[in-house]
């Protein structure tokens, strides 16, 4: 393989059975990152001279026919005109940080919500400009999506996002795509770990801080969780788990939100049980993605032995 493209080579044992012990500050068993996904009106849709309607990641639109879905387009709606307000609450009455894995295209439609970010202490991850499959693109044109996502998210929040974090999979260009651009912390385009790791892109250090798609309420969407009851126990039980083994080797978490999904009362429900328990426990760093990063940064620094 091209020697610029090393980072791509698969890693079977990374950290192995004696990962590092990150130190999270106040010695905490886990790190938990609550990751808004903020999408709704960058998605696929005729308005946008897409030729399409995506009803992904929603309760389904009507299906079954060629032209536009008016019903999905309204589900992606209500996660922008409520589920955010709703998930925001109830972040917010119990003082919990998130981060925002954003598409720009969806915060430049939602001016209310890019305020609250400039305003507030919500970091913000780029989600990418709007769903477009980066597998379709050349390199040229990725690196053209990259560029115009960052700058926009930077007109809109008053600062550029740490990360990056494509709607559907990266190519293989993305994250040297990512170096080449500058600016960015980190990514989270991996899912092979539950510790940050470093890795080298075309000689240069690069931090990965892994996402998940298991702790996460896309299960709603694809059939595998029925009521907030359901998430709050699968989420929870993640977390109880990790904060045993964090004892002797501490972990990260991520818990990754919708808010065309989470955001409807029922399901609501049950995040508010899990937030309600995370905000008890004392063994937990609740905390922002770029804290996350931030960390890393100061207690792990790149070492070119060290890397996994």
């Amino acid at each position: 393989m091209d020697g610029k493209y090393d980072h791509l080579e698969r890693n079977f044992t990374g950290y192995g059975r004696r990962p590092p012990n990150p130190r999270w500050p106040n010695d905490a068993r886990l790190a938990v990152n609550i990751v808004i996904n903020y999408e709704e009106g960058a998605e696929a849709s005729f308005p946008d001279g897409d030729g399409d309607s995506e009803s992904g990641l929603a309760e389904g639109g009507a299906g079954g026919f060629e032209g536009r879905d008016l019903a999905a387009e309204s589900m992606f709606e209500y996660g922008s005109r409520v589920g955010i307000w709703r998930v925001l609450r109830l972040l917010e009455e119990r003082s919990l940080p998130a981060t925002a894995f954003a598409c720009a295209q969806a915060l430049e439609r939602n001016q209310e919500f890019a305020q609250v970010i400039r305003d507030g202490d919500i970091d913000v991850c780029s989600h990418g400009r709007r769903w477009v499959r980066a597998q379709n693109l050349t390199e040229e044109q990725e690196a053209q999506e990259i560029r115009r996502a960052y700058e926009s998210i930077t007109r809109t929040t008053g600062r550029p996002p740490a990360g990056w974090y494509c709607r559907y999979a990266p190519t293989v260009h993305t994250r040297k795509l990512l170096v080449e651009h500058g600016g960015f912390v980190y990514d989270s385009d991996a899912y092979n770990d539950e510790l940050p790791y470093w890795t080298t892109v075309q000689q240069q250090p690069h931090l990965v801080i892994p996402y998940s798609l298991t702790n996460n309420d896309v299960k709603f969407a694809r059939g595998a969780m029925a009521t907030g009851d359901d998430f709050y126990t699968f989420v929870n039980d993640a977390v109880e788990m990790l904060c045993r083994e964090g004892a002797q080797a501490p972990k990260m978490m991520s818990i990754g939100l919708h808010m065309r999904l989470i955001g409807h009362p029922g399901r609501a429900a049950g995040l508010e049980r899990l937030l309600d328990s995370l905000a008890r426990r004392e063994d937990v760093w609740m905390c922002r993605r770029i804290d996350i990063a931030n960390h890393w940064l100061q207690e792990h620094p790149f070492s070119a032995a060290g890397r996994s």
